[in-house]
């Protein structure tokens, strides 16, 4: 298999704060990777240094085999932990912004997984909820052909019932054979889709593994064995 996401020994600092210590990770096509840790456990800060948001790091990452820049950004779908439009706009403004950024848009799908959600391009942002806001972005971000889909707490802001069309939305929407790397804190709901799981503790990885391997050898669910290793 290809692979898409290399990560050498990235450390990250606030201050005196280590966010991140020593991390690394190769990542391979045609996978559904979960990033899974309690908050402030890292996973958003590792998150934007792939994305190209935060740039004062120690370590090395590669992106389909290049330093992030202008080439990761064509490939890499984002959905972050938050808003990235502006309350004046309408939802129409947003898919003409998409459509003129990422020639790998496609507005009709995207208009497709709208109706799902009963979110229409003549709305405003202004008017939506936090939830609304939340689908419409999802929609946006699985309507593009990438190599690699990072959704930052997919799940965080909406009702059990919603939960699951997003999860049909997100595996029936992503490239085939593409990464898709979801950060959660939210593990039962989310832990029947991955094929391996991360376990970011403090700033380190404290496991990586193939989810059926990790199963079979603590005879848990990944909830389980999830909430063992995070145990106070």
């Amino acid at each position: 298999m290809q692979e898409l996401l290399r990560i050498n020994n990235v450390s990250k600092k606030y201050g005196h704060f280590k966010a991140l210590d020593n991390v690394s990770l190769n990542l391979q096509a045609g996978r559904i990777i979960g990033l899974l840790g309690p908050n402030g456990s890292g996973k958003t800060t590792l998150i934007k240094i792939i994305n190209g948001l935060l740039k004062e790091y120690d370590g090395q990452i590669q992106v389909n085999g290049e330093k992030i820049g202008e080439s990761s950004r064509k490939i890499i779908s984002y959905l972050p932990d938050e808003n990235y439009f502006q309350d004046w706009m309408y939802v129409r403004d947003v898919l003409e912004i998409f459509s003129d950024l990422y020639s790998d848009f496609d507005s009709e799908n995207c208009l497709s997984l709208m109706n799902r959600f009963k979110l229409d391009k003549n709305m405003k942002i202004k008017t939506m909820s936090k939830g609304m806001k939340e689908k419409f972005q999802l929609c946006l971000v699985m309507s593009r052909k990438a190599k690699i889909y990072i959704l930052d707490e997919p799940i965080a802001g909406v009702d059990p019932v919603a939960r699951e069309v997003i999860l049909d939305v997100i595996l029936n929407n992503y490239e085939e054979g593409s990464l898709v790397l979801i950060s959660t804190h939210l593990i039962s709901d989310l832990e029947t889709i991955f094929d391996e799981v991360i376990f970011l503790k403090e700033g380190k990885v404290v496991l990586h593994k193939e989810t059926e391997e990790l199963r079979i050898e603590r005879k848990q669910s990944i909830d389980e064995a999830f909430r063992e290793v995070f145990r106070c």
